[in-house]
């Protein structure tokens, strides 16, 4: 089995977490759950950097996202499955 593109920590995340480098958009990518162990395989949409965030589903403006089980804020625009998650379409909830 190759190395996965993203991984996604809980099965209730909303995103994964790029974990190689290179991927480009439009793209078929591989990706592990870790809570289960299984693996799944989605489009990619935009080219998304190591270590940024790919959008498990769509993601309506002001959702939360959570990643590793965590909420880690809310969508500021609407975010498309496969697309880039990152600081253009999601803020902190704290400001």
């Amino acid at each position: 089995m190759s190395a996965p593109d993203f991984i996604v920590h809980d099965a209730e995340d909303t995103v994964g977490v790029i974990v190689k480098e290179g991927i480009d958009a439009n793209s078929t990518l591989s990706g592990w759950i870790l809570e289960d162990d299984s693996r799944f395989e989605m489009a990619c949409i935009d080219a998304i950097p190591l270590g940024h965030k790919i959008a498990l589903g769509d993601i309506a403006e002001g959702d939360t996202i959570l990643k590793y089980g965590h909420d880690i804020g809310k969508a500021v625009a609407g975010i498309a499955k496969g697309g880039h998650v990152h600081t253009q379409n999601v803020k902190t909830k704290r400001w």
